[in-house]
């Protein structure tokens, strides 16, 4: 299974980063992109990059993806990876964008998540390591989980305008 080490500051301590459905760890290929500092600051607005590369947090009610009710499929915003359908978005009162899945096994990773002192489990694009958001298992059926995303972290696609990526996902 892939591992790396905990950003902040509990050295030598790893974590296990999985596939978010997969029914047992398996090896995971490295991000596929991977990219300096300096190009991540120059591709993302100053809002992406404090969530997606620093593990921020955007305030709660504050982004439109949030309301979204139009079809279509959630991506990166760093990398364009179809992550989550608007097929199982749902409205968990939370103030970020929820899922119930994501767009295929393969979309996202998850760990472990210490920041606030508790474990939570954190979600972050398998294609380019862009942290996400966490997942609860406070959710609704069939899986049970609520993936509480940033809007900020991702990007939409219509599905009459890009039919292929919904299809796809």
């Amino acid at each position: 299974a892939r591992t790396r080490p905990y950003p902040h500051g509990f050295h030598g301590f790893r974590m296990l980063l999985i596939p978010s459905r997969a029914s047992s760890p398996r090896m995971m290929a490295a991000p596929a992109l991977r990219l300096p500092d300096s190009e991540w600051r120059a591709r993302l607005s100053a809002r992406e990059y404090e969530v997606l590369r620093r593990e921020g947090t955007e305030p709660a009610w504050s982004h439109e993806f949030n309301a979204l009710e139009e079809e279509g499929v959630f991506t990166c915003a760093a990398c364009a990876t179809p992550l989550f359908r608007s097929q199982e978005k749902f409205d968990s009162g939370s103030g970020w964008p929820s899922f119930w899945a994501p767009a295929g096994d393969d979309a996202v990773l998850t760990s472990v998540d210490f920041k606030l002192g508790l474990p939570r489990t954190e979600v972050r694009c398998a294609a380019c390591d862009g942290h996400l958001g966490h997942v609860f298992s406070d959710g609704p059926r069939p899986t049970g989980r609520r993936y509480c995303m940033n809007g900020v972290a991702m990007g939409f696609s219509a599905a009459a305008a890009a039919p292929e990526l919904a299809a796809a996902a």
